[in-house]
């Protein structure tokens, strides 16, 4: 049941990537923003940026907004501790995985972040920890952003192309069927 949902969740996805109505850069500019906040910004504050920055930029708040999904409760788990572990080898104060998995996952998954003992936990974990969150998602979105604008962009404008001609074929123009230019080939 599950490659089902996941098919559809698919499919959904795709839908909303490309039937905006916009240029395909506005669109994949507002996916590529969304993916950067969702790499920097800690999950669950991210819309709090995303949505007005893209009013400020004027980008897609579609893709702003689903942009930053790509950390979510299920992504969390594998990306934060990796990109903690990778910032702090960048900052010189290298974290082990024993550590980002016991002491500071398991304390963080155990508390509400946004209640004051979840920022007793956080104060908790320290500067080396939340650093190395910062300089690793920074390091992530560098990497994830032109990716998603190119990904996006192309997605857009194949999808575009392909309803174009799925279009033109329903209403019987086919590329044969153009008039021929006058003193030449078609």
């Amino acid at each position: 049941m599950l490659p089902r949902r996941l098919r559809a969740y698919k499919r959904l996805l795709k839908r909303r990537i490309v039937c905006e109505k916009a240029p395909p850069e506005y669109i994949a500019r507002g996916w590529a923003l969304g993916v950067f906040i969702g790499s920097v910004i800690p999950f669950g504050l991210q819309l709090i940026v995303s949505i007005p920055l893209s009013f400020r930029l004027k980008v897609s708040k579609i893709g702003a907004t689903l942009g930053t999904f790509i950390t979510n409760p299920i992504t969390i788990l594998f990306i934060y501790p990796a990109q903690c572990w990778v910032g702090s080898r960048i900052l010189g104060s290298p974290l082990t995985w024993e550590y980002l998995k016991v002491d500071v996952l398991k304390r963080l998954m155990e508390v509400n972040v946004f209640s004051a003992e979840g920022w007793n936990v956080l104060a908790d974990i320290g500067a080396r920890v939340l650093g190395g969150f910062f300089v690793g998602g920074l390091l992530l979105g560098i990497i994830l952003t032109p990716i998603a604008y190119r990904v996006v962009f192309r997605l857009v404008k194949f999808n575009r192309s392909m309803a174009e001609r799925l279009h033109g074929h329903m209403h019987g123009h086919h590329d044969g069927d153009r008039p021929a230019v006058e003193g030449g080939e078609k």
